[in-house]
């Protein structure tokens, strides 16, 4: 799995972007969470080549970053969780999870019903 970093307002800005042309999913992780950890564990250790084509992931570190967590939040109008993920397609976003609710087979499954919109 390769993130994407998003470190900055200026590389939301490009990946907010990037979604006119395919499925953008942000990562919120929180790096001093037993939970956040561990969906990011599942997240990378099922994540596969037919997610790969489908999605371009970006990796937050919402510690070290927190107005980029709040301008996500604001920008797409989800409560903030930690951990998060959102999937985002023409600037929107379509889909959030969080927590223990976070899995790639549901990716798969929302991206190929919602995504292709």
């Amino acid at each position: 799995m390769t993130w994407h970093s998003l470190e900055s307002i200026e590389q939301l800005d490009e990946a907010t972007f990037t979604s006119d042309n395919e499925v953008v999913m942000l990562f919120k992780h929180s790096t001093t969470c037993s939970i956040s950890q561990m969906a990011k564990m599942r997240l990378e250790s099922n994540w596969d080549t037919e997610i790969q084509q489908l999605v371009k992931p970006y990796y937050l570190d919402l510690k070290a970053f927190r107005n980029v967590s709040a301008e996500i939040a604001e920008r797409f109008q989800v409560h903030h969780e930690s951990p998060q993920v959102l999937l985002i397609k023409n600037r929107d976003c379509f889909f959030d999870a969080s927590h223990l609710d976070i899995n790639v087979e549901e990716l798969k499954e929302v991206v190929a019903f919602d995504g292709a919109k």
